[in-house]
């Protein structure tokens, strides 16, 4: 078993793929990044933007929290479906075709 991990870990492909990971996680953590330190800094330099009233007791701040909130959730959700639909399956691949090389 070590001897097949081994061979897949310094397998090309597998190196791309890792790569490819990377850059996955890379721009979902940009998003998210922007996404979060957008609003604190809007919090922090034009609180009367986020303090805008849209309804009585509801204001812009609220739904924009909501977002980056909401944001996270999803984000995370794209990269579970990546990971689980493409990385998995790009995994699995390089597994058999190691196999069928022995």
């Amino acid at each position: 078993m070590k001897k097949d991990a081994q061979a897949i870990i310094s397998s090309p492909e597998f190196k791309a793929l890792v790569a490819r990971k990377g850059q996955v996680s890379a721009i979902l953590t940009v998003i998210m990044l922007g996404a979060y330190f957008g609003f604190i800094l809007v919090l922090a330099f034009n609180k009367g933007l986020l303090s805008t009233m849209l309804t009585d007791g509801l204001s812009v701040g609220i739904p924009v929290g909501l977002f980056v909130i909401l944001l996270a959730w999803g984000l995370t959700g794209v990269y579970v479906f990546w990971a689980n639909d493409k990385y998995d399956s790009a995994v699995n691949e390089i597994r058999q075709g190691l196999k069928r090389s022995e």
